[in-house]
C-alpha cells in the first residue's frame, strides 16, 4: 500500500475496522495484489512504506520501459540480482539499445561495513550478499552497452532508474533496505525531485571502478 495524494492510504477504509481489516488483508496478500497508485505531487508518483511492498510487476514494468538507461545504484540489490526474470528484461533492453549502468558497493569499502552494522545484520553478511551480487550482475557484462562498477560511496538511498522514472529506496539507521519506505518518481524537467538523485547517480559511477581496475588497486 502506498500514500496517495489526498494524505490517505489507498484501498484503506474510512473507519477504524475498515483500516484495520485492510491492513490485515494486506498483510496475508502479495505484493503483486496492490491496487495502483495515483500520484501524490508533479513528480512523486507514490510512496511505499516499506521496498517489500512495491508490487512486483512494478519492478519489472520499471526496467521494461527503459528506452535509453538503466541504472542501478546500490550496495547489494541482491533481490534484484536473484530475479532471473528482472535481469533477462535488463539484458533485453540493453540489446535494444538502452545503456546499463549497475553500481555496486566495494566488499572492502569501510562504508560497506558501517552499513551491515547500521541495519542490524553485521558486516559479514552484508559483504556476504555484495559478493553473491557481484556474481550474478557480472554477466550481464557480456551483454554490449551493460557495464557494472564497484563503488566505495556513503549510500543515503538505493536508487533505482528507468529513463525518467525512479524509485528511491531510502535508508534509516538499524532499518534494513527492504523494511525502508520507497519513493516512485518521475523526472519531469532539470528543477524536479529527480534531479537530485540523478546528480547522485552520475557522480558515484564516475568515481566508481570497473571490476579488474578495483582489484588492480586492492579495493
Amino acid at each position: 500500500m502506498a500514500v496517495t495524494e489526498d494524505g490517505t492510504v489507498d484501498g484503506m477504509g474510512r473507519g477504524t475496522d475498515e483500516r484495520r481489516s485492510s491492513i490485515d488483508t494486506a498483510t496475508r496478500t502479495a505484493p503483486e495484489a496492490a491496487k495502483p497508485q495515483r500520484p501524490i505531487g508533479r513528480d512523486i508518483k507514490a510512496v511505499y512504506p516499506h521496498r517489500w511492498t512495491v508490487p512486483q510487476p512494478l519492478w519489472r514494468q520499471l526496467f521494461a520501459s527503459a528506452r535509453h538507461q538503466i541504472d542501478i545504484l546500490v550496495y547489494s540489490g541482491l533481490f534484484l540480482a536473484e530475479n532471473a526474470g528482472i535481469l533477462q528484461i535488463i539484458t533485453e533492453r540493453a540489446q535494444a539499445g538502452a545503456q546499463v549502468r549497475i553500481m555496486l558497493g566495494d566488499p572492502t569499502s569501510p562504508h560497506v561495513t558501517a552499513r551491515g552494522a547500521d541495519e542490524g545484520i553485521g558486516p559479514d553478511l552484508m559483504i556476504a550478499r555484495i559478493k553473491n551480487a557481484i556474481k550474478l550482475y557480472e554477466p550481464l557484462q557480456a551483454t554490449e552497452g551493460v557495464e557494472v562498477r564497484l563503488h566505495r560511496t556513503v549510500l543515503y538511498n538505493s536508487i533505482y532508474r528507468a529513463d525518467d522514472n525512479l524509485l528511491i529506496n531510502l535508508h534509516a539507521y538499524a532499518t534494513p533496505a527492504a523494511q525502508a519506505p520507497v519513493m516512485h518518481i518521475q523526472a519531469s524537467d532539470d528543477t524536479s525531485t529527480a534531479t537530485t538523485y540523478l546528480t547522485s547517480i552520475d557522480h558515484t559511477w564516475a568515481r566508481a571502478a570497473p571490476f579488474g581496475q578495483a582489484d588492480d588497486q586492492g579495493t
